[in-house]
């Protein structure tokens, strides 16, 4: 039995009545009527200090900032010359990745060694994602609809709500900067890998607008290595990943902004599951939202916004067609306090969570009313942050989390800080209800995190290390007994662990160095969890010179198990990658990538092939 992306599972249906229409006619209301004034033209654009918004639902400086976070800019994602969003996430300390196979397969994140639903995923502030099997599908978020992405480790349910455990990946898609500006691409390479894309942005008076479009194709290779292997089938698994997003901004008068985006992915990808039949799961990502903010007076700020993230997954096997799809309607109205002592953010938010699928689920709704309060205080070296929510779910009851940080920053570059914070992550669907298989008795899986963490900054480089110590209770484990298999609350987990990060510049020189020191463990059995290594990292080192830009690096892991009991052994790889760019008149841009230059072989899953020595070359244009 399988469910979505070719993953064994169990999902649900029986069409609900949406009782949403208080929500949208609300939100249509507020953006129609809550502006005055007449429409003004937008700003110019000026060079801010780098923010990142993740750690608190709204602008921070990267300065002095208590979370412990990464920003990839898109700098970082275009010298990068990865194929996928997992490969890019690869470089990125405390996450591993796991691959059933090469190019579209399904794909899954492990932050900071929490399992592959632990993590949050959000498009441009939207939740994405199945709520039948739990996880996001990385493989079907392209590079080109990408603008940056911020990740944040550690515990954030008191931010966002369920299933933010290890952290929140924050993916944000293309926009405007004011000025009329235009992106192409494309590139061929190994296993008749090919992309081409494009993009047009730009602004008129009140008006700012941005389109990319974009398409990926691979021939691929064999998924499964092992004949031995029940669903090996001798054939080339390809995929084919067709996408595109947008938005505009139209500015009312000073301060008051409308807005709207959207994101589709549609990415069809072969698996193997058997001899004599050409599996395949088509995967359907979409998102689009609109939202106003509004200052409402020289300290209030207000956004309003409505939106929908679906996730819809279509498989054809030998054992018949399948089909999970989500769709999770979601509202939010925030509202930023700057008070005496500090800022205050305060928000309202509802989301409406469907299932349609064909394994006849017994139920396939729920509902969240949530409200979040997130307080701010900076004093000379001081920071503190504290954040609060209550989560009340039509199908678990309330549910509260807390988080409370502190930083201090010592002098000379020096800054220490500490954190505790709380999390929960809500039974799947397919773990609930799904036919023959399931446990409607479930609870939420909690965690109580403490980390503390020391850093030092100069103008061209930086070092940080940041130790952690993460209790997951009540984790559900899919278990067989004599009569039945079925998920139950039965194990908790300790995911302890150093992260090490290294930033250095100089001149044309640039270093980046990660190492993550972890030990991820069932509690019981003292046994790793699946997939997860006691120690992975990387080094990466590039030079320019006058447009020339090389650089080398390294990709590492130690030894992973593909099974609680630790006996199925994936053995340590270490991987070495190269790339070249090269920067000619007129905004063009020749890159090549020579990816596991000493063609290594290793398993994400067991069983499962990666890709050899491969090489993928191309250009890029940008006005």
């Amino acid at each position: 039995m399988h469910g979505p992306r070719g993953e064994t599972a169990m999902p649900a249906l029986s069409r609900v009545t949406s009782r949403c229409c208080n929500a949208r006619w609300l939100a249509l209301i507020y953006v129609i009527f809550a502006h005055a004034s007449d429409a003004q033209p937008l700003p110019k654009q000026t060079t801010l200090p780098p923010v990142f918004v993740t750690a608190a639902r709204g602008p921070q400086s990267l300065e002095g900032l208590i979370a412990d976070v990464t920003v990839i800019s898109p700098e970082d994602i275009a010298r990068a010359g990865a194929q996928s969003l997992a490969e890019l996430l690869a470089r990125v300390p405390g996450v591993e990745i796991a691959m059933n196979g090469g190019p579209g397969s399904t794909s899954s994140i492990f932050l900071r060694g929490a399992n592959r639903g632990h993590t949050l995923v959000l498009i441009d502030g939207l939740r994405i994602g199945s709520s039948s099997d739990g996880a996001t599908a990385f493989e079907a978020i392209p590079l080109e609809q990408i603008d940056h992405i911020e990740i944040l480790r550690g515990p954030a349910s008191s931010l966002y709500g369920a299933d933010a455990i290890g952290g929140v990946i924050q993916i944000f898609t293309r926009r405007s900067e004011g000025t009329l500006a235009a992106n192409a691409g494309a590139g061929y390479g190994t296993y008749g890998t090919g992309i081409a894309s494009g993009g047009v942005s730009g602004g008129n008076g009140p008006w700012r607008f941005a389109l990319q479009a974009g398409v990926r194709k691979s021939e691929g290779f064999n998924a499964i290595g092992n004949p031995a292997n029940f669903s090996y089938n001798p054939d080339r698994d390809g995929y084919r990943d067709e996408s595109g997003s947008g938005s505009v901004t139209f500015r009312l008068a000073e301060d008051q902004e409308l807005s709207a985006q959207f994101f589709r992915s549609r990415a069809n990808a072969q698996f193997d599951g058997g001899l004599g039949f050409d599996d395949r799961t088509i995967t359907t990502l979409t998102s689009y939202s609109v939202a106003s903010r509004n200052r409402l007076a020289s300290f209030w700020t207000s956004r309003l916004e409505a939106g929908e993230g679906d996730d819809d997954s279509v498989s054809e096997s030998g054992f018949g067609p399948s089909r999970f799809k989500t769709r999770q309607h979601q509202y939010g109205w925030q509202n930023d306090f700057a008070i005496p002592h500090g800022n205050l953010s305060l928000a309202l938010e509802r989301r409406e969570e469907r299932i349609d699928s064909d394994a006849g689920f017994a139920v396939t709704a729920r509902n969240t009313n949530s409200v979040t309060g997130v307080w701010q205080w900076r004093d000379g070296p001081q920071a503190l942050q504290a954040n609060l929510r209550r989560d009340d779910s039509s199908q678990f009851g309330g549910k509260t989390t807390g988080a409370l940080a502190y930083g201090y920053a010592i002098g000379d570059g020096w800054r220490a800080s500490a954190s505790y914070g709380t999390a929960f992550k809500v039974p799947t669907f397919n773990d609930l209800y799904y036919p023959g298989f399931s446990n409607p008795g479930l609870q939420p899986e909690t965690a109580h995190n403490l980390e503390a963490a020391l850093r030092y900054a100069r103008s061209d480089f930086s070092v940080g290390i940041v130790a952690y110590h993460n209790r997951v209770r009540d984790l559900i484990v899919f278990e067989c007994g004599a009569a039945a298999c079925a998920p139950q609350n039965i194990e908790n987990a300790t995911l302890k662990g150093v992260t090490i990060e290294f930033l250095g510049t100089w001149g044309g020189l640039s270093v980046r160095a990660s190492a993550d020191l972890q030990n991820p463990e069932d509690d019981a059995t003292g046994n790793l969890l699946p997939r997860r290594a006691r120690r992975h990292g990387s080094i990466a080192i590039a030079q320019s010179w006058q447009g020339l830009r090389l650089g080398a690096e390294v990709v590492a892991s130690s030894e992973r198990f593909d099974d609680p009991a630790n006996t199925i052994r994936m053995g340590g790889y270490a991987l070495v990658n190269l790339t070249a760019d090269y920067a000619l008149p007129g905004g063009w841009t020749l890159f090549v990538r020579l990816d596991n230059a000493l063609d290594k072989h290793y398993e994400l899953v067991a069983d499962y092939n990666t890709a050899g020595a491969n090489v993928f070359a191309g250009v890029r244009y940008r006005f």
